[in-house]
């Protein structure tokens, strides 16, 4: 526990088995007070590999409700817990957990409310297997949705993630998708609400074990992002309000 906070780290699983283990062995037990993997119907031993692991909060699906359907499990457990802090990491070993300690001080000093291990900054992304056209789509839409929230963020994609408790009462993360666009609605519901949003250099690993969405589903995922940043922006105009920006906290 750092600074009297609770710190929770998020493990969305999905067929993790092969890389479960050497993820959870980096985590730095010194910080982190708890450890929630929540298994989206997986087909391969990851249950299994959690329990000889010694995970003591095991969520399981009944049926695969998709990335974003997992992360609502994941948050839903953690406040329950009552953390403080929730880091999301994926334990596909895609992100080395020793940044956990940086993006829990993040937070814990009460500078940031958000803080996301970015791939871009430090050009880690190519160095570390990252597709050429997934670099590419990656610095178009964020160079689009940093136009349409009028922020400076160096990608708005990456999936290694920490948010205060106070973010997660806040925002209305229960209504977005259930499949991979989650992420990028959450950063809009936060920039839409207020908060601000840390960035620390992130190393990223592209191998086979490492999930991926493939190019059909990057498209989609692609569309979603545009239309996103447009409903941020039509809802900052109060042209339109998306259910997405609601506050919890008003609602």
């Amino acid at each position: 526990m750092i600074r009297n906070k609770k710190v929770v780290v998020v493990l969305p699983a999905y067929n993790a088995a092969k890389t479960l283990k050497i993820t959870y062995d980096e985590i730095d037990f010194s910080i982190v007070d708890e450890v929630i993997l929540v298994d989206d119907k997986s087909r391969d031993e990851t249950i299994l590999v959690a329990r000889e692991l010694g995970i003591r909060h095991i969520v399981e699906h009944s049926v695969n409700k998709g990335y974003g359907g997992n992360q609502k499990s994941c948050y839903r457990k953690a406040l329950e817990l009552g953390a403080d802090i929730v880091i999301m990491l994926h334990p596909d070993y895609q992100y080395t957990p020793l940044l956990i300690p940086s993006l829990a001080h993040l937070l814990a000093s009460g500078l940031y409310e958000v803080a996301l291990g970015s791939r871009i900054l430090g050009k880690g992304a190519l160095r570390g297997g990252m597709p050429v056209y997934k670099y590419v789509s990656n610095r178009f839409l964020t160079f689009f949705q940093n136009l349409m929230m009028g922020a400076k963020l160096s990608e708005y994609h990456t999936g290694y993630r920490a948010f205060t408790r106070k973010v997660l009462e806040t925002i209305c993360y229960e209504e977005n998708s259930d499949n991979f666009v989650f992420d990028n609605q959450m950063l809009a519901q936060i920039w839409y609400a207020g908060f601000d949003i840390a960035e620390v250099t992130c190393p990223t690993k592209y191998f086979r074990e490492a999930s991926s969405i493939n190019i059909r589903n990057s498209i989609t995922y692609g569309f979603g992002v545009l239309k996103t940043s447009l409903l941020y922006r039509l809802s900052k105009w109060k042209i339109h309000r998306s259910p997405l920006f609601r506050s919890k906290l008003t609602s």
